[in-house]
C-alpha cells in the first residue's frame, strides 16, 4: 500500500467517515472512496471489520 492508503486505512479503522477523512487529509471524497476501494482490493478484504483487524495488526491504528 502507498503511504496515503495507509493513512486512509488507519482513519477507516478508527471509524472516520469518508467526509471526515477527506477533510483531515484535504482530499476530495471521491479520492478517499478510490483509496478505500484500492486498499480493499489490494488486501483482498471485504469488510471494514477485516480492514480494522489488518490496521491493528500492522500498526496503522491501535486500540486505546
Amino acid at each position: 500500500m502507498s503511504e496515503r492508503e495507509r493513512e486512509v486505512a488507519g482513519f477507516i479503522a478508527e471509524g472516520y467517515t469518508n467526509r471526515r477523512i477527506a477533510d483531515e487529509l484535504r482530499l476530495g471524497i471521491r479520492t478517499v472512496e478510490s483509496h478505500r476501494e484500492n486498499i480493499m482490493k489490494k488486501l483482498n478484504i471485504h469488510s471494514v471489520a477485516g480492514l480494522t483487524r489488518y490496521a491493528i495488526a500492522h500498526g496503522l491504528t491501535r486500540i486505546d
